[in-house]
């Protein structure tokens, strides 16, 4: 896990000696011990003044963790003494002059044992507390009377302990698969250790093993390099200093750093989740005896899935597979002694895989969300690697995308989990759950990884022995697997050029359901803001199209107004209808009306997620889904006051942008510089123009004035929020009602509406 990741064990280890020697002093100091003599009676006279006195470290200074820009957690124990308090600011008042941030107290060990009582924080750090200076008979007692409470009253303090260790996740996420993850309260991040630490000392599960310590240790490295960089007490490891922390851990970049950091973390947590199942078998009295088979080998035990007896894994290379099929199928976890034991003993599947191999790999994959856990382990034990040597490639890797929130292997796994639910609904259940694993496969090489995907799933696909008539379904669904949401959202669906491409690049009906079914697995596996219900319901309507065209039936007419439409566009003027989040615009088609509705919504401090444009006839109809930017939303009938006077040309919108423009702090954080194409061949009557650039408040407006100045009308448009991310698509012609074919036209298009963005 290391490699040639630089080590700050020794430096942290060396500061802690350097505080220990300084506060020995101190207290020393305080009680009136002259230090500096080295005469026959100093150890005797030090003894005397520094009896019934202890200076006890908590905390990182108690674990000898001491980065940079860590505080001091010190307890002042004593056995009654009266001068504790001048003992006390003594000690106290040198470090806060130092700079050095301190947490202290001063406690009999009765006191310090009723407080471990009462308080969780209190209880783990003196279970590790270690003796600075002073008395240690006070140290021992202290420690000896909270660690035999901690374990007799186990049952109700480790629930607290889980409880809190739930509070985090929810405060603070996962760490692997957070942009921008704190390395401390993080689900897999330091504490987790820390509390499975505490576990052990509850004698309940055993202390964490070689693995967990060395991503223990590398997460503390990563954490004094942070505060290195910040030249602060950081846990939070932000966007913006992940290169330079990684260059002072001997790292390439921020990539390599995080993909270190998601394998240190799920170790952590997969380590976490294992000593949890342990407390609960223990704590809950003794299993049921016996054992209840599952499938060839393989059988129930405990609560666990182990090894049949006499079973010898040597001899059955599919039964690492079937195992793990037989676990995710009943709900349980592996036995971590059976995982080690499939992974040192199990040969290699031959390949191509014998169908046995096969089966059980989509029966596990087809478990569903039970599917997960057990994928973990096999990837804990590094036994994927072995069936499916691409996997390395994506292992761990992140995204780097606020719109995904975990890395490409967990990705491909939750997608493929997702995708069980729709088994029912495609003819080839097997090929769905072999793309959704594979489908990102790419994403571990360079270029497209849709096109280079296809290639390494068209190797494993042969590896695992599929006939080649599927072989090439499955190279044909991961080059086309972004296919239909990315057209659905992007581009025109009216349009006849749409559907035909679609369906040329499809083939058959088979390879579309299963496009479909996969565009809603992977969308939900990459996290909230890549599926919703407005993608889910274009992708449908793309789907149903493109079945028309491949059944050998014509497109159906472009869509007349919904009765709801209709209803509004029977207002001659224009008609407005504000539901929640959902607003509609239902006008007399003409030039800059999606971009004056957009700026109405931008001045009322609506941030658009999603649009839609299109004309039927003579009206245009414009849907949007918007939010607050913050706060409450606006008052739906002053909205729609005012969308009715931009549609009646009464509201000089442009002016209160302006105002509101001027009134707005600038992003400090870099961004990538906005990105404008003019899509060749998209479509036969329209010119289509993508745009991609950082969301902000207006964006649509400005792109809209942008078209208005260039004399451009806009015919449809689709409008995706991704995270921070815009993806506008808009089909424009000229006041003619042309596509653009002039070069000169099309150039003062694209950096007229790059002027706009920037």
């Amino acid at each position: 896990m290391r490699g040639d990741t630089r080590s700050y064990a020794a430096a942290r280890k060396e500061r802690a000696a350097d505080i220990d020697r300084w506060l020995t002093d101190l207290l020393r100091t305080a009680c009136g011990t002259p230090y500096g003599n080295n005469g026959g009676t100093r150890g005797t006279d030090e003894r005397g003044a520094l009896s019934g006195v202890a200076l006890v470290a908590v905390g990182s200074l108690g674990r000898s963790e001491l980065a940079p820009g860590s505080d001091l957690d010190l307890v002042l124990l004593h056995d009654g003494r009266e001068d504790v308090a001048r003992i006390a600011d003594r000690i106290w008042y040198p470090v806060w002059d130092s700079g050095i941030g301190l947490d202290h107290s001063v406690r009999t060990v009765d006191e310090a044992a009723k407080v471990a009582r009462e308080d969780l924080k209190a209880v783990l750090g003196l279970i590790q507390a270690r003796h600075v200076a002073g008395d240690p008979e006070l140290t021992r007692a202290a420690r000896e009377t909270v660690l035999a409470e901690w374990r007799a009253d186990s049952r109700r303090r480790l629930g607290e302990l889980r409880e809190a260790a739930s509070r985090r996740v929810e405060t603070s996420g996962e760490l692997a698969f957070l942009l921008e993850p704190d390395l401390r309260d993080a689900r897999g991040g330091l504490r987790d250790v820390q509390a499975m630490q505490a576990v052990a000392a509850a004698w309940v599960a055993s202390a964490p093993g070689p693995r967990v310590r060395e991503a223990y240790e590398l997460l503390l490295d990563i954490r004094h390099g942070l505060h290195l960089v910040t030249a602060r007490g950081a846990d939070r490891l932000v966007l913006q200093e992940q290169d330079a922390v990684a260059g002072t851990l001997g790292l390439l970049d921020a990539e390599a750093l995080m993909r270190r950091l998601a394998e240190a973390g799920r170790t952590i947590a997969h380590a976490f989740d294992a000593t949890w199942r342990t407390v609960d078998r223990l704590l809950s009295g003794p299993a049921p005896r016996g054992r209840r088979p599952l499938a060839d080998g393989v059988v129930e035990h405990g609560g666990e899935v182990v090894l049949a007896r006499g079973v010898n894994p040597r001899k059955d290379p599919v039964l690492v597979l079937r195992a793990a099929a037989a676990a995710a199928e009943a709900g349980l976890p592996l036995a971590p002694a059976t995982v080690n034991t499939l992974a040192a003993q199990s040969p290699p599947l031959p390949v191509p895989w014998p169908d046995e191999a096969r089966d059980a790999l989509v029966a596990l994959l087809g478990a569903g969300r039970a599917a997960v856990p057990v994928w973990e382990e096999l990837d804990q034990a590094g036994v994927l690697v072995r069936l499916l040597p691409d996997w390395e490639r994506v292992r761990h890797r992140p995204q780097r995308n606020p719109v995904h929130r975990y890395t490409v292997d967990r990705h491909l796994i939750e997608a493929a989990a997702g995708a069980a639910a729709f088994t029912r609904e495609v003819s080839r259940p097997d090929l769905l759950l072999i793309c959704a694993l594979l489908h990102d496969i790419g994403k571990g090489y360079p270029g497209d990884h849709s096109t280079t995907g296809a290639v390494v799933a068209r190797d494993i696909a042969v590896r695992m022995g599929l006939p080649p008539a599927d072989v090439e379904v499955v190279e044909t669904v991961v080059r086309h697997h972004l296919l239909l949401p990315e057209t659905a959202t992007r581009r025109d669906l009216d349009d006849p050029v749409t559907i035909s491409r679609v369906a040329e690049a499809v083939g058959s009906r088979e390879v579309l359901e299963l496009l479909a079914a996969l565009a809603v697995a992977d969308g939900n596996a990459t996290g909230p803001a890549a599926w919703n219900a407005w993608k889910a319901s274009l992708v449908a309507d793309l789907v149903r199209r493109t079945r028309s065209v491949l059944s050998g039936t014509p497109l159906p007419p472009a869509p007349s107004l919904s009765p709801g439409q209709a209803s509004l566009a029977r207002h001659g003027g224009g008609a407005i209808r504000v539901n929640g989040g959902a607003v509609t615009v239902v006008a007399p088609d003409r030039a800059g009306l999606l971009w004056h509705a957009a700026g109405v919504l931008a001045a009322h401090r609506m941030v658009v997620r999603a649009a839609s444009a299109a004309s039927a006839g003579s009206t245009a109809v414009i849907e949007f889904s918007v939010v607050p930017e913050y706060g409450s939303p606006p008052d739906p009938a002053t909205l729609e006051a005012d969308l009715r006077l931009v549609l009646a040309g009464r509201l000089d919108i442009e002016q209160r942008l302006a105002r509101r423009a001027r009134s707005m702090r600038p992003a400090r954080v870099p961004v990538a510089p906005p990105r404008v194409t003019l899509v060749d061949d998209a479509s036969h009557t329209a010119t289509v123009i993508e745009v991609r650039a950082h969301d902000r408040p207006g964006l649509l407006w400005r792109i809209g004035r942008a078209f208005g100045e260039c004399g451009l009308d806009v015919r449809a448009a689709r409008v995706e929020t991704l995270g921070a991310e815009a993806v506008d698509v808009f089909y424009v012609v000229d006041r003619a009602g042309r596509p653009l074919t002039d070069e000169a036209q099309r150039a003062q298009v694209r950096d007229q509406v790059l002027a706009a963005l920037r």
